[in-house]
């Protein structure tokens, strides 16, 4: 099997089993045939005409072929985005994204901001986090020892968020700039899904490269923080849990 295969398996073992959704510019019933001949059946599928890129979401996928369909994501043939637990995840991640209605590609100011010091809040409560490029922003992930509950992974991701953002706000800056989502998000669990690491960004084709305060680290190297992160940087639950009582303190 692929290393980098392995890895994402290690990473995604937390998320719901057989439940994928292919982000691709292929459509048509031929392709559709060919994404469920090895298993899986197709719970939705989104075709749109206003750019290339097409979404289905597929169920009951057995584990040799998920693997199969990771294989391909990271060989850039298109990308598999996963499903968080609906109670409990041992991964949970920040996406931030340019919000600006033109130009959303770029790394504003504010963006480069936020990230900064949500980066700097992270560490500080004793979370050190892997941040990827995404496209229009970064994934800002963090991984458990294990599973923690969502309720409560969400109170602690709104609170570093609003932490992040209180600068722009201070200094007069637009902190409506900065987009959050959060992953899971209790209000949406079931409805929304994340690219995996190894993704090629659909609007730049760029490759989601690992961000350090160094910068971007090549395709390669990004591979390499990525397994050194999976084996050395993982967060206990009680760290998270201790940090959250020292966020509500501070409120």
């Amino acid at each position: 099997m692929d290393p980098r295969v392995t890895l994402l398996k290690e990473f995604s073992s937390g998320f719901i089993e057989g439940k994928a959704k292919i982000e691709t510019d292929q459509f048509g019933f031929e392709f559709l045939e060919w994404l469920l001949s090895a298993g899986g059946a197709l719970e939705y599928g989104e075709l749109t005409d206003t750019r290339l890129l097409h979404k289905y979401k597929i169920v009951d996928i057995p584990e040799h072929r998920m693997d199969d369909l990771m294989q391909l994501h990271v060989m850039k043939q298109f990308n598999v985005c996963r499903y968080f637990g609906v109670e409990k995840n041992d991964v949970f991640c920040f996406n931030m994204d340019n919000n600006h209605k033109t130009d959303n590609t770029a790394i504003i100011p504010e963006m480069s901001s936020a990230l900064d010091t949500l980066r700097t809040c992270l560490l500080g409560l004793g979370c050190e986090p892997l941040i990827i490029a995404s496209g229009r922003g970064y994934h800002v992930w963090m991984r458990l020892d294990e599973p923690m509950d969502n309720t409560l992974l969400y109170e602690f991701m709104i609170a570093t968020a609003a932490r992040a953002l209180l600068p722009l706000l201070v200094g007069g800056a637009d902190h409506r700039a900065v987009k959050f989502s959060f992953y899971p998000d209790i209000n949406v669990i079931d409805a929304v899904s994340l690219r995996l690491f190894g993704s090629q960004h659909v609007k730049n084709n760029s490759f989601s490269h690992v961000f350090t305060p160094s910068g971007l680290l090549d395709e390669g190297d990004s591979w390499k923080y990525f397994e050194h992160f999976i084996r050395n940087k993982t967060t206990p639950t009680a760290t998270i849990k201790a940090a959250l009582e020292e966020l509500r303190k501070a409120t």
